[in-house]
């Protein structure tokens, strides 16, 4: 008598989930990134106001170092927490080279200006960065650089960047100009991640718009009967 055959078993596999990319925002630090930025403005124009200058170059310094050591601790992404230590010290080296506390926003109020004549360029090349930077960042290449309206929207999306600069170089310069350090602290702050977010969102727009062209097959013309 044979013994009935046992089910063969199958195993299903289940799909190891998808890595989710992250958005421009999540990859320079997410929304903490704000805080982590604001804190050793805030730490220096305090101890500025309180103790001095060099005290609050230490502090500042101190503040960044604490911030960046938090950061690897929780795993959170090291480039953007290197990158704040870096400006912090920079902007601190030339605050005590000027011997002026305004000198810590400095460095700062120039790179506006460079970022921006950068980003303005890029567009009258026909190379607009808003498109090459997300393009790098998402991995969806330069594809659109062939789509002449995808090319337009990176050029909107690009001068939306450029004004951003432009912006806090203008009211940045001119803050800096009166020794209004307290108003410049803030100037900084109010004018960093919130402007970068309104155009990130312009950006976004016009990978929207891009993508949707792309993927869209290009219709052919219509054949004429002789």
């Amino acid at each position: 008598m044979t013994e009935p055959a046992h089910p063969t078993s199958t195993s299903t596999s289940t799909p190891a989930p998808s890595k989710v990319k992250q958005t421009p925002l999540e990859q320079m630090g997410g929304a903490t990134g704000l805080v982590y930025t604001m804190l050793p403005i805030v730490a220096f124009v305090l101890a500025n106001a309180s103790l001095g200058l060099t005290p609050a170059i230490v502090t500042a310094c101190g503040v960044a170092v604490a911030l960046s050591a938090l950061r690897l601790a929780r795993k959170e992404p090291v480039q953007p927490a290197l990158s704040g230590l870096f400006g912090v010290a920079v902007a601190s080296f030339v605050a005590w080279k000027t011997g002026s506390a305004k000198g810590f926003f400095l460095l700062g109020i120039w790179s506006n200006l460079v970022l921006g004549g950068v980003f303005l360029l890029s567009v009258l090349v026909r190379r607009p960065l808003a498109g090459l930077v997300w393009g790098a960042l998402n991995g969806t290449g330069t594809a659109w650089l062939e789509d002449k309206p995808s090319r337009h929207y990176y050029d909107l999306a690009t001068l939306a960047l450029a004004g951003v600069f432009a912006a806090r170089f203008v009211v940045q310069r001119w803050l800096y100009d009166e020794d209004a350090t307290g108003r410049l602290a803030f100037a900084k702050i109010a004018m960093g991640y919130p402007l970068l977010a309104l155009a990130l969102l312009v950006v976004l727009w016009a990978a929207r718009r891009s993508a949707r062209r792309l993927r869209t097959p290009a219709t052919p013309p219509p054949t004429t009967l002789t």
